[in-house]
Formats: structure tokens, sequence, C-alpha cells
């Protein structure tokens, strides 16, 4: 668990060459990245050996005992008045309050000076099911309150994990489609992680490279990014995913709508086959499926109300 030392302290000092998460940075001392051509045809696919591969934990949850009272009939019930369906088997029972999926202090600290005063349906049963570890899909509208159902599960994630070290990539990676959401859940991360001393970067095109590869560089937990400048940076070697053990694909169906699949399978392929992954969508048609089928495994399916869904701006967590 991480203590209350200051970040510099935590990577002075640092050995480097004991065994790392995954080989080498990559294509640092090759040419610049090409302007043309496919994208991310620079990078090669990794072959995994799982055997090699330090091991990471991925289930923190511990069931709170009002959650473990809930009978089968007060979970549906409560599944039903909050229009929530499950698919998959394995789920955990859904939570009804934020003090029960014992959330750290300074996590539970924001959410009080935030007033929210109850989880939302998707983060109700969301929140459960990521901290078990398991992959997800959630099916929601946009501004349903998903973005802290993956980020503070994320921030349990980072703080069971080991520091990083000089060179290292983030240890959560959130995809998105634009710049403004990029943005957007960026400042969450910020707000909910700055207490324990998680950093956060956001990386999109239309804007300058540098103050991008300079936060890369001094290393960051969490990276949400655009599909685009984040092959651009994994080519040209200024970050790496070997430490990537939580990865969230966020409004997948806008990625795909906007062309990024094969910059997305790119990036996937980057990343150790045995992370969390955690996929959000506001529709489900077969194009979003099939990215789910490929890249999740034994998951867990969340819908929230109709699958057709427009924007909700009644709701800012």
């Amino acid at each position: 668990m991480r203590g209350g030392s200051s970040y510099g302290d935590r990577d002075r000092d640092r050995g480097r060459d004991r065994p790392r998460f995954g080989g080498g940075m990559g294509g640092r001392n090759g040419p610049p990245p090409m302007k043309f051509g496919n994208p991310g045809e620079r990078l090669r696919k990794k072959r995994w050996n799982l055997d090699e591969l330090p091991k990471f934990e991925k289930n923190f949850y511990n069931e709170h005992p009002e959650v473990q009272r809930m009978s089968q009939y007060d979970i549906e019930e409560f599944r039903r008045k909050k229009e929530i369906t499950v698919r998959g088997s394995g789920c955990p029972k859904p939570v009804t309050a934020f003090h029960q999926p014992h959330f750290p202090q300074h996590v539970m600290d924001v959410l009080m000076h935030q007033n929210f005063t109850e989880p939302t349906a998707i983060q109700s049963q969301g929140f459960p099911v990521a901290l078990s570890g398991k992959d997800m899909v959630g099916i929601a509208q946009t501004g349903s309150g998903k973005t802290l159902a993956y980020l503070l599960p994320a921030i349990v994630h980072i703080n069971h994990q080991p520091y990083l070290e000089r060179g290292d990539g983030p240890i959560c990676l959130v995809l998105a489609p634009t710049r403004e959401l990029a943005q957007q859940v960026q400042q969450v991360a910020f707000d909910y992680g700055k207490s324990s001393r998680i950093k956060s970067t956001c990386v999109y095109g239309g804007a300058p490279k540098g103050p991008q590869i300079r936060d890369l560089e001094r290393g960051v937990e969490i990276c949400i990014a655009t599909p685009g400048r984040l092959i651009d940076f994994l080519e040209s070697g200024k970050t790496n995913l070997r430490r990537c053990t939580y990865l969230v694909l966020d409004e997948a169906d806008r990625m795909l709508d906007m062309g990024f699949e094969p910059q997305i399978r790119k990036i996937v392929e980057q990343i150790r086959p045995d992370r969390q992954t955690l996929m959000w969508s506001a529709t489900w048609p077969k194009e979003v499926r099939q990215l789910a089928e490929d890249f999740l495994r034994e998951y867990i399916q969340i819908n929230i109300g109709a699958l057709e869904l427009s924007a909700n701006h009644n709701i800012l967590q």
C-alpha cells in the first residue's frame, strides 16, 4: 500500500536492472514516426509469456455486511427500481451506499465534499464488479456517473500495485474518443487521486506534445488518452504500456464511429492479456459487441435503462 512519502522519494535511488514489466520501451532510437500509412504500423505485436510477467493483484473487493445481508429478493427489487440488468456469471450484489465498497477515506472525503449522497445505478453495480477485478461492459447513457464507476476502483487498484520506477508507463489507461472527454476524465482523476499522490495526465492531438511528453516521462499512474496521440507516443518510445493492468475504453461506440478501431487494437496489443478491462458504451451494436468479445474475458455486462439512449445532462458525477 502507498504511504505518505513524496513522489520524488518513491523514485529516488531505484535500481534499474531488476526484472521489468514486459520488456523495453521500443522505438526510442528509431526514426521519427511516419505521418502516413497505417496507424501504429511500427508497433510490434507483443508475444506475452504470463509465466515471466510479474504477478499483480486485481481483486480487492470485501463485501460489506449490509450487502451480505441482502436477500435475492432485495437484490432483484433494487435492480428493478434502478433499471439495472446484469448478464454474465458471478456478478456481485449491488451496493446501495458509498461507504459499502470500502473506498479509502481520502476518496470518501472528496465524495462528501462534492455532496454526492448515494451511488448512481451504474455505480451501485459497477463498483463491486470493478473492485472484484472482473472484466465488465457498462451500457449506460452519458451523464450516468460512469466516470466514477471506473476511476474510484482504478485508484484502489493503483494503490495496491508497486510504485512506478523510472521509465515505467501508466498503470491505468483510459482511452477516450475526444479531447473534451479526456480532459473531463482527467479532472476527476486529479480530484480523487491527489491526496494519495496518484499522478495523471491527459494525452490528445491538436495540442503541443512537449508538456504531455514531460508528464509521461516524469511518470503518471493514470493516463487518459485519445487513440491517435497515444499511438504516436508509443511508436516514438515516449511511453509504454508494460505496467498497464487496468484498461478502460470509454465511449467505445463513439470511438468506433470515429474510425479509431485500428488504433485501439494496436494499443491493446501492447497491454498484457491478464489485465482488467472495463468497456463503456451508450449503445450495444454488433461492432461494439465484437470488440468486447475480442478484448474482455468472462465479462459481466451491466445495462442501465434502455440500450438506445442519448445524453443525460442531469447528473454530474
